[in-house]
């Protein structure tokens, strides 16, 4: 791991100036830090009411956590450390890491002058918050829970690519998680006197007490998380009822009204109706109250990439689907016209079939114009 000199991280920041804050949480702030040689860093420093107790834990366990990691496309990348001893005897930590410029996903989903993301892109940005999500259940020597799923905790890089981050809550747990997950016993003894932890809004309501740490947690967080990229709604909203995304998606999801879930500023092309429909299915068994019902991230990847990559992945595919079904359509109305021996009825089939090629043949320059209006518009 490396160590960064506090002077140089002191430099590269402008001594942490306003103007180089780029995030603030409960836990500390990142500020945009250029080295030397140029290279562009970001940099977390402790929040000032941690640092007035002295506490450091939750930077260092990120530390602790980040560097038994091996670098993962889905996670933030952790670049290194430093410590700062001032006058009064108070050591900071500080943890460096790679800088992503393109904000957060909270921000894409609700700032007024951003421009949204397609339906495609949205299921994209799904699939990889899960597999980070996966990776970190999959640590060695044992499972890692975030504890802190948020689209706030969300970040973009350079391509747009989607990268889970914010580590400092983060348990790593001691018994199988899969056991774990089915009888609810205690995950690891230094574990029993860590209260639950996260935000309100994404935090699992069965994790009561620290015994109830479970990947499962996870799972009921990112589900929330499925129903905010769909909705574009705050996972906690005062000024709607109900106020939380749970209660409200569920019940329209039960209604048989599912796709009033989806944003309402995007129009909702025919061909992704299914993958969204299956991307609320998948979040409304993660956000089960009973944990043995939801799926494991195992599952939920395997679905996703299942029944919601390749109509993405193959647009084309989509078309000919539809092509095809107009093509049955003719058909069954040629048959019915075959039947039919009158002069004047064969000859309105006849126009009938004709206008039946007519709309085909417009349905098909409508559906490709608008699958590649919205698979190439940002």
């Amino acid at each position: 791991m490396k160590v960064y000199e506090y002077e140089k991280l002191e430099k590269a920041t402008e001594n942490f100036s306003q103007s180089r804050l780029i995030g603030k949480g409960s836990h500390g702030c990142v500020y945009k830090g250029i080295l030397e040689d140029g290279e562009i860093i970001a940099v977390k420093k402790q929040s000032l009411g941690l640092q007035k107790i002295q506490d450091n834990s939750k930077l260092e366990n990120e530390v602790s956590v980040l560097s038994s990691l091996s670098k993962n496309s889905f996670i933030v990348n952790f670049l290194g450390m430093s410590h700062h001893d001032d006058d009064s005897s108070k050591k900071e930590t500080f943890l460096i890491m790679e800088y992503l410029p393109n904000g957060t996903l909270y921000q894409m989903l609700h700032a007024q002058n951003n421009i949204l993301p397609n339906w495609p892109k949205r299921a994209q940005i799904a699939i990889q918050v899960s597999k980070s999500i996966q990776f970190l259940h999959h640590a060695k020597p044992n499972s890692i829970v975030h504890r802190d799923i948020k689209s706030a905790n969300i970040l973009f890089d350079s391509n747009w690519n989607a990268k889970l981050a914010d580590l400092g809550l983060a348990l790593r747990m001691k018994n199988d998680c899969e056991k774990h997950d089915e009888d609810d016993s205690p995950s690891h003894p230094s574990n029993s006197v860590t209260r639950p932890a996260g935000t309100i809004g994404y935090l699992d309501p069965a994790y009561t007490k620290p015994s109830k740490l479970s990947t499962k947690n996870d799972v009921f967080s990112f589900g929330v998380l499925l129903f905010e990229i769909m909705s574009s709604r705050k996972a906690i909203d005062v000024s709607k009822s109900p106020v939380s995304i749970v209660d409200w998606a569920t019940k329209l999801i039960k209604e048989g009204r599912a796709l009033e879930i989806c944003d309402k500023r995007m129009h909702v092309p025919w061909y992704m109706e299914a993958t969204i429909k299956n991307m609320l299915s998948i979040a409304t068994r993660c956000v089960s109250q009973k944990k043995i019902a939801r799926p494991s991230i195992e599952e939920v990847v395997r679905e996703m990439e299942n029944v919601i990559i390749e109509p993405i992945k193959y647009p084309l595919w989509n078309i000919l689907r539809g092509l095809t079904l107009l093509k049955r359509k003719r058909k069954r109305c040629k048959k019915k016209c075959s039947i039919i021996t009158t002069t004047n009825v064969t000859k309105t089939c006849a126009q009938h079939e004709g206008k039946v090629e007519i709309d085909m043949s417009s349905r098909r320059k409508l559906l490709i114009r608008e699958i590649l209006a919205d698979k190439f518009t940002d």
